[in-house]
C-alpha cells in the first residue's frame, strides 16, 4: 500500500491565502511528476478546479490538494510545504523518493 504524501499547516494555509484572493470558486493544488527536468523527472504545480476521477484528494483547512495516480508512487510519503525565503515564495515537495535532485528543486531523479 502507497503512503499518501503530506501536507503541512503552512501549504494548506498559504493555499487558503490564494484562493481568498481570487473570486469564483475554490481551487486545488494539483501537483503532478512528469520525465524531463535536469535530474530525470520534474514536478508539475497548477490550480485546478475538478479531481479527476482516479485523483487521491488531500483535504485540509478547507482547501485541496490533488494528486494523479500515475504520478503518486514518485510522491509517496513526501511532504508538501511552502516556503516563503529570499529566493522566491513557493511550494516544495520534500520527497524522500528522490536520489538526487537539482539547485532548483523542482527537478529529481529516483
Amino acid at each position: 500500500m502507497l503512503l499518501p504524501p503530506h501536507v503541512t499547516p503552512r501549504a494548506f494555509a498559504r493555499l487558503a491565502q490564494i484562493n481568498a484572493a481570487h473570486a469564483g470558486a475554490p481551487k486545488a493544488l494539483r501537483i503532478a511528476v512528469e520525465g524531463g527536468g535536469c535530474s530525470g523527472f520534474q514536478y508539475d504545480m497548477k490550480l485546478d478546479e475538478t479531481a479527476a476521477d482516479d485523483d487521491i484528494v488531500l483535504e485540509g483547512e478547507g482547501q485541496r490538494v490533488l494528486i494523479d495516480s500515475v504520478s503518486l508512487p514518485f510522491l509517496q510519503d513526501a511532504t508538501i510545504d511552502f516556503t516563503d525565503e529570499l529566493i522566491g515564495a513557493r511550494f516544495v515537495v520534500q520527497n524522500p523518493n528522490a536520489t538526487a535532485s537539482c539547485g532548483c528543486g523542482i527537478s529529481f531523479s529516483i
